[in-house]
């Protein structure tokens, strides 16, 4: 079943359309800087003032690679679903259990920023009906002042606080126990309502408001989606405008208006440290492990392959456009909250958990009460963004996993708008259970973010070594655009890079991330053997790689020989070597 080639009024139904250029991919793909207010607090929590570096390098080592998918992706003008589905033709001569784990772990990579955007989506709408007040407001003031007897010196609460925060008095305690009271009293009763909650292992499920106000929230995306390509890139366009127009000013103007302090961005060492060791390393390549998740995300930009008008022309447009945007705002954004907010700002929890973003850049522009409104505003707007994208992109992973047999059968199917309807429902019903934990806490909310970057380093470490195992196995098919070698070589390099960051970095979100991302990647092990064995007896459907003009038999060829199964080798060794090495500070 190949991919339709032919515009929307001669479609055939239940396929993909040719229906945008690379600009309308450029506008679908526009969320992914957005990405970045998702951990910007997290990064700082945890590199200190070098986070604004780790930003910067990791967004180049992006753009670097980012070359690699291009090359590959001109290979497979018929295919949609991104590089995952390009790097995994070529894995797929050496081993049938490799090449679905690159689709598996780019899925599993892109489909929870719809539960984690709807998360902090949803507290920015709750934070506007009923705002948790902050410990220095006028209303938590005047409760303190009216309850001031309520806490006697002697309280047990004093002393336990008192032995929590070593050098602090006991007035010190009063003061801060009596504003926590203030402020859980005036909180709004509804902010802490939840129909069901129980812990499950190193997360907690939550069905809160939060969840409720995502899930609507997806609906919403999935109904922009349900017009097709086409219509999901129009909406982005403006969204994306809205968005990114905003996030340019607040980048630019406290550098023109003098607000950048020098002094937030030295001494350059980790976090809490005082000099370079291997606790300070763990915490900087944390950093760089995370990081990569947004960063590197413009790949996506390539998704839409088989939807483009002229594949040819623009898929190299597509992805370099998106990464010279993403290279813009990457470098600037953190750049200028740091400059301006200084390391104790970044790490206030409102910027941590995200929902204090908004107020940030309205600071940053000199402006309150109306302008916050209107920030809060563009943040829900910047968040619908990169829901729409990461939809986008996931579901069309889905779609053509399933056509060329890595997926089961029934997400090979597109509406009549030429939107892949059933991968929808599936990125939708699978994240209203990610929801139910990323609404529950912030440690909840990075486990997801840990475990499915751990997927992520993987489907990236495997497509860029598939740029080189596709030049040598096929060499022959013509490329529209061709990579530089020594790109190429970086590309492979920095496969190793991200290896190591996996392994010493997943530990510094969680103890057990790492473990918990192989066993998220192992589950593609029994979704691909009930697929191949059960639905296709063991054969692949024949225009699997009719792009490549392969046969069947054809795929025995394996030129590249036991390179393939020694960068497997080499790179599962990077991981453990660099989980052994790299151990978090005392």
């Amino acid at each position: 079943m190949a991919v339709e080639t032919r515009a929307m009024p001669g479609q055939v139904p239940g396929e993909l359309v040719r229906a945008i250029d690379w600009r309308g991919a450029f506008w679908v793909a526009s969320g992914v800087p957005a990405l970045v207010l998702f951990s910007i607090g997290g990064i700082a929590g945890t590199t200190g003032k070098l986070a604004f570096l780790v930003w910067a390098v990791s967004m180049f080592m992006g753009f670097l690679q980012s070359f690699t998918y291009a090359e590959i992706a001109g290979l497979f003008p018929n295919k949609s679903g991104g590089a995952s589905i390009y790097g995994a033709a070529a894995w797929v001569r050496y081993s049938k259990l490799i090449a679905p784990l690159s689709v598996w772990c780019n899925w599993l990579a892109w489909t929870p920023v719809l539960s984690l955007g709807c998360s902090i989506a949803a507290a920015y709408i709750l934070n506007a009906i009923g705002p948790i007040p902050a410990a220095d407001s006028p209303e938590v003031l005047a409760w303190v002042q009216a309850n001031a007897s309520t806490l006697a010196a002697d309280s047990p609460r004093i002393a336990e606080w008192l032995a929590a925060n070593a050098g602090h008095s006991a007035d010190d305690a009063v003061k801060a126990l009596l504003a926590q009271d203030g402020i859980t009293s005036l909180t709004p009763a509804f902010r802490n309502w939840t129909l069901f909650t129980h812990a499950l292992g190193p997360v907690t499920i939550s069905l809160n408001l939060v969840f409720f106000i995502g899930a609507a929230l997806m609906l919403l995306t999935f109904a922009i989606q349900h017009r097709g390509i086409l219509g999901t890139a129009n909406v982005q366009k403006y969204i994306a405008l809205l968005v990114i127009v905003p996030m340019l000013i607040v980048g630019i103007v406290p550098i023109l208006t003098g607000q950048i302090h020098a002094s937030n961005y030295s001494p350059l060492v980790p976090l809490n440290m005082t000099e370079w060791n291997v606790g300070g390393w763990t915490l900087v390549l944390g950093g760089m492990f995370i990081a990569a998740w947004s960063t590197y995300a413009f790949e996506t930009a390539i998704c839409y392959t088989s939807e483009f008008k002229d594949p040819k022309t623009d898929t190299f447009k597509a992805i370099f456009y998106s990464g010279l945007l993403c290279l813009l705002l990457y470098t600037l954004v953190p750049f200028t909250f740091q400059g301006v907010l200084g390391l104790e700002g970044m790490l206030a929890p409102s910027i941590v958990d995200g929902s204090g973003v908004a107020n940030a850049m309205a600071s940053m522009v000199g402006g309150s009460g109306f302008i916050v409104n209107i920030m809060v505003m563009l943040m829900i707007l910047a968040l619908m963004l990169s829901i729409n994208t990461a939809m986008a992109g996931s579901s069309r992973t889905l779609y053509q996993g399933s056509v060329d047999g890595w997926l089961p059968r029934y997400l090979t199917h597109a509406n009549e708008h030429g939107a892949p309807t059933r991968a929808m429902w599936t990125d939708l019903i699978f994240n209203l259970g990610l929801l139910a934990i990323a609404a529950a806490d912030a440690t909840s909310f990075f486990f997801i973010l840990a475990v499915s970057n751990c997927c992520y380093i993987i489907f990236n470490f495997l497509n860029l070594n598939s740029g080189w195992i596709h030049r040598i196995d096929n060499g022959h098919i013509p490329r529209p655009w061709r990579a530089p070698n020594i790109l190429l070589a970086i590309g492979t390099l920095f496969a190793f890079v991200n290896a190591a960051f996996m392994g010493a970095g997943a530990k510094v979100w969680n103890p057990v991330a790492l473990q918990s991302g192989a066993i998220a990647a192992a589950l593609i092990i029994p979704v691909f053997l009930f697929r191949h064995y059960v639905q296709d007896r063991g054969q692949f459907p024949d225009h699997m790689l009719e792009d490549l003009k392969l046969t069947p038999g054809q795929m025995q060829e394996r030129k590249a020989g036991i390179l393939p199964y020694l960068t497997l080798i080499a790179g599962v060794v990077v991981v453990l070597v660099a989980n052994w090495f790299f151990t978090l500070p005392a």
